[in-house]
């Protein structure tokens, strides 16, 4: 008989915790929805937010997981903006949640808004789902997200449109771009490594070297970021691709 690992426990015991969160906190997330549309709106996301952060912080602190954040500083801390992420793998929105300092809202799949409680808890914590068949549904979604920049708060984008899987650095997709380009505001890089290996590549939680970095953000009238969605598409791919480098060296230099 397979004796289970380390690995194993470590991974029934996140799991565990990641779904017993989901229905225990689910009435205050609510709670929480709810006051959103009062005059109480900012309090309303700020402590939805910080259950959020509370929820991933733990989470990786039973993972046995010490993420190396870079960058923080360059993250603005009023005003609206726009995170452009690459999505390196499911751990991804844990890091972002524990690390960004702020609450924000994503562009999520419909198809997520399928499985139960995560189409409850993506709303509440500000998400938007998006129906991609449909494109004036698509439309509206999109411009929702731009009022909510507009209106000093902040989205996050993945513009590679997938998981890259250990694969690097995918092509970055223009059109993913509109949230930042319509509203306006500055769009922040964000390079994440080692959140594949992590989980995904074995299908285990590991422990190994993870970093979240925050660039400097690319301003809205940037001279050759702006104008056209292609060339704020290459300033950010730009950024993360330098800040990705210089994760890889920096673990490589530690082992």
């Amino acid at each position: 008989m397979r004796r289970l690992s380390g690995g194993h426990f470590v991974t029934f015991y996140a799991f565990g915790f990641f779904f017993l969160c989901l229905v225990v906190l689910l009435p205050f997330g609510l709670v929480g929805m709810l006051v959103y549309f009062t005059p109480w709106r900012r309090a309303a996301l700020f402590w939805t937010y910080k259950i959020g952060q509370g929820w991933a912080k733990t989470l990786i602190f039973l993972i046995g997981s010490s993420p190396c954040v870079v960058g923080r500083e360059n993250i603005p801390k009023k005003g609206g903006v726009c995170f452009v992420s690459n999505h390196a793998g499911v751990y991804d929105i844990v890091l972002l949640l524990a690390y960004a300092g702020r609450p924000f809202g994503f562009i999520a799949k419909r198809e997520l808004s399928f499985i139960p409680f995560l189409n409850v808890w993506i709303p509440i914590l500000g998400g938007l789902f998006i129906d991609r068949k449909n494109p004036r549904k698509a439309l509206a979604t999109i411009n929702e997200g731009v009022r909510n920049i507009q209106n000093g708060g902040s989205m996050l984008i993945f513009p590679e449109g997938t998981r890259s899987r250990g694969q690097g650095l995918l092509p970055f997709r223009a059109g993913a771009f509109k949230l930042a380009l319509r509203s306006g505001m500055p769009a922040l890089p964000v390079a994440i490594s080692g959140t594949y290996e992590s989980f995904e590549r074995q299908g285990l939680f590991v422990r190994c070297p993870v970093t979240i970095s925050f660039g400097k953000p690319i301003a809205a009238g940037a001279e050759g970021a702006e104008g056209e969605r292609g060339g704020l598409a290459a300033a950010a791919y730009d950024a993360i691709a330098l800040m990705l480098g210089d994760c890889r060296r920096a673990t490589a230099a530690g082992r």
